[in-house]
């Protein structure tokens, strides 16, 4: 297995790290089983990689968004069940099947063109059923018709082609500790719990869960047989005020400098004359941008780190080219490495996403394909995903 790769710009992914917050995970979820959420590529650090990793780590089931994502991870060598949260065409019902993949259920006109087209090309769909209990996106609105909802889920429960085997729900705002989100987090869980109540009158779900990253940081004893795990996997907070205790990191994003400058007063950086220097200081350019996941918002605001010495991000961020301000490390020198998201005094990708307005899920789904994901075992450079050198 090659770990040779072009030290441009590169994420480090800290497997070990990675299985760290798993154990943790399912120490706080038991006896709950944990359903491993690597959507969107897990969350930028790699699927096939990071789900075989959590697989071995124990990880009983898996969540993507798609059944392309589905599909994927097949191929990586997934054989735990995978649920799909988003939708999938029905008449993708043989695919379903083919590839074991459990669909949510959010409808029951949904249901009833997944039930037909699974009849019609004669194999049976597994489905969890997708119950709204407050966040409002996909889902049988429980919120809003409580009867009209608990009728179209039995009904979905004696379709042909459709053996439904579990239900869940989703937390809008179990990342929050106000009062107000508090009461309606719980009111959440308890119409959950209503309604599950009525469907397993008509015979047990062999699967439930309701808990996402937060619900189960906040409230591990609302764990039902299943938790998804999600942010947590990859070490970052639901939230600043819902944090996990002792979770580890798993992404760095890296970078090298490609040549060191010394401006004077009045020398400008960047695109639209951002940064003027006031005083004499060491520019170190790196090779990365915002094309490669570096949040252009961050111009002038970020802070990285060249030899373990802060190196703040000064003029604009560009596509491909981002300017330091590395006058705290005056033997800086081209090729050095430097650190834009990852250990102190770097940014972390929380304190970049909260300087940049938006949450650390974000900022990992961003690292993009043109930059190669380094695995790290022990320290050590294990395995390398190029996206581009596959192409």
């Amino acid at each position: 297995m090659t770990t040779a790769f072009d030290a441009h710009c590169w994420a480090e992914i800290d497997l070990d790290a990675l299985a760290h917050n798993f154990r943790l995970i399912r120490e706080k979820a038991a006896p709950a089983a944990v359903c491993a959420v690597v959507k969107a590529d897990a969350y930028g650090h790699g699927d096939g990689v990071a789900a075989r990793t959590l697989a071995e780590a124990g990880a009983a089931w898996f969540a993507v968004s798609s059944l392309a994502e589905a599909r994927h991870l097949r191929r990586s060598g997934i054989e735990q069940p995978i649920l799909i949260l988003g939708m999938t065409r029905p008449e993708c019902a043989e695919t379903l099947a083919a590839e074991r993949a459990v669909q949510a259920v959010y409808s029951l006109e949904y249901a009833r063109a997944l039930s037909q087209a699974a009849e019609a090309a004669g194999v049976t769909v597994e489905g969890h059923l997708k119950i709204d209990t407050g966040m409002g996106r996909i889902g049988f609105g429980a919120c809003r018709d409580f009867e009209g909802a608990v009728s179209g889920l039995l009904e979905c429960r004696r379709m042909k082609g459709l053996a439904v085997t579990g239900a869940f729900q989703h937390f809008s705002v179990a990342d929050s500790l106000l009062e107000e989100d508090r009461r309606y987090t719980e009111g959440q869980y308890a119409l959950f719990l209503r309604v599950l109540k009525r469907l397993e009158a008509a015979g047990p779900l062999k699967t439930v869960h309701c808990s996402n990253s937060a619900g189960l940081t906040a409230h591990p004893e609302w764990s039902c047989g299943m938790v998804r795990a999600g942010v947590i996997l990859y070490g970052q907070d639901p939230s600043s005020q819902v944090t996990f205790p002792g979770l580890r990191p798993v992404m760095a994003l890296k970078t090298v400098v490609s040549q060191v400058k010394d401006l004077v007063p009045g020398d400008c950086v960047g695109y639209g004359r951002y940064y003027q220097a006031d005083r004499v200081l060491r520019a170190a350019t790196v090779c990365c941008g915002y094309a490669d996941g570096y949040p252009r918002c961050l111009s002038n605001l970020g802070v990285a780190s060249i030899h373990g010495r802060p190196a703040p991000v000064i003029g604009r961020v560009s596509m491909d080219q981002i300017v330091l301000d590395a006058s705290a490390v005056p033997e800086v020198s081209a090729g050095d490495e430097a650190v834009l998201l990852g250990p102190a005094p770097a940014d972390s990708f929380a304190q970049a996403a909260e300087k940049a307005g938006t949450i650390s899920y974000e900022l990992l789904c961003a690292v993009s394909r043109r930059v190669p994901r380094v695995y790290l075992r022990g320290g050590e450079a294990a395995e390398i995903l190029d996206y581009l050198d596959k192409e």
